[in-house]
């Protein structure tokens, strides 16, 4: 399976890094390669290419780039992202600073980003992931043997069994949330994650999802 990572950021080279490691044909995409040239020299078995190329790469794509920017970027990927699994990484995160530990999100619980993505870009095969843990747990997680759990949802059934068979690779336990509505509940997990770090400095967590 072939991945396009569309972002330079570190999320965006993180999950690169990572699709790498576990043996994946990687391509990332970026409007400025010198942003990735430290990166790609620790990577040399990737590829950069432009938002266009790397969509047409991957038979998976990743949109890894700032939440407020996500549209912009499928936009520039064009057509060859129609009818493919994406995974959307992103968070609508404002551009404000955070209030007593609390990161601001420029959408509500009445609708999410991916909802708007999904409106906008109908023939993509959508599912969230990747969006509720901090970018340095991504890959490989360590939590004294205990599975971390990934909060996913989309649309496209057989696009959420391709994520949750790269999750367990990853080491996550996926746990389905339903169609793309529950991104709603999804996103502001960020939020969550994000307290303990924002106001103690603790950033060595993750969600799990307990059955019975």
């Amino acid at each position: 399976m072939k991945i396009g990572v569309l972002g330079s950021g570190i999320v965006a080279q993180t999950l690169a890094a990572g699709f790498v490691k576990h043996g994946y044909e990687t391509m990332v995409g970026t409007r400025d390669r010198s942003k990735l040239a430290e990166w790609n020299r620790a990577n040399p078995k990737a590829r950069l290419g432009s938002f266009s190329e790397t969509a047409a790469f991957g038979d998976v794509v990743v949109l890894a780039v700032k939440g407020l920017a996500s549209a912009e970027a499928l936009r520039a990927a064009g057509d060859n992202v129609s009818g493919k699994v994406v995974i959307d990484a992103t968070n609508p995160i404002a551009d404000a600073p955070p209030e007593n530990g609390l990161l601001k999100l420029a959408s509500s619980l009445d609708g999410s980003l991916m909802e708007r993505l999904q409106r906008e870009f109908p023939r993509v095969r959508f599912v969230k992931a990747f969006s509720s843990v901090g970018y340095f747990h991504f890959v490989d997680p360590q939590f004294g043997g205990v599975k971390p759990t990934m909060f996913i949802c989309g649309n496209d059934g057989a696009a959420k069994t391709i994520v949750t068979e790269i999750l367990d690779r990853f080491g996550w336990e996926a746990a389905d949330m339903g169609t793309v509505e529950a991104a709603r509940a999804i996103e502001p997990l960020c939020v969550l994650w994000c307290i303990p770090g924002l106001l103690r400095n603790e950033w060595n967590h993750a969600f799990k999802l307990l059955k019975k």
